[in-house]
């Protein structure tokens, strides 16, 4: 059984009710509960939403030892926080990053990720299955803390 946790940043507690078009119109906490089901015997999954950076690093130091992976949606500090990638950096466990969206589809701005340097692997642009693929990358055994 692997233990990973799920971090959110910014405005992901909004999911289901901001920019639907976007991001479509399941809340995460609905996303999770399946997700959760769907590896009930293969991995433990822990949510973790902030809207603050700083909490966000704690969370990352707080398991970034002993748990199994991170899957990472920083949202809009992906574009900003340099203070996360380091972070990131500090700890021996494994790393995904995921967008809902394709960001290089959108705004500039959303074109760079100060987190990419930092991570095993970045999924992207499959909506909420972003997540799924990350867990998954987990459960093959594709990333190791090494």
């Amino acid at each position: 059984m692997k233990n990973i946790l799920i971090i959110n940043g910014p405005n992901l507690n909004l999911l289901g009710k901001r920019e639907p078009s976007v991001y479509g119109a399941t809340s995460f906490e609905d996303y999770f509960s399946e997700l959760s089901l769907r590896y009930l015997n293969k991995a433990l999954l822990t949510y973790f939403q902030s809207n603050h950076e700083g909490e966000i690093i704690d969370k990352i130091h707080e398991v970034g030892f002993k748990w199994d992976g991170i899957v990472i949606n920083a949202g809009a500090f992906t574009h900003t926080s340099v203070a996360i990638a380091d972070a990131i950096r500090a700890v021996s466990v494994p790393v995904v990053e995921v967008h809902i969206s394709n960001t290089h589809q959108r705004e500039s701005f959303r074109h760079h990720s100060f987190l990419s340097a930092a991570v095993k692997g970045v999924i992207l642009g499959f909506g909420l299955d972003s997540y799924r693929l990350a867990v998954e990358s987990f459960l093959s055994d594709t990333l190791s803390k090494d």
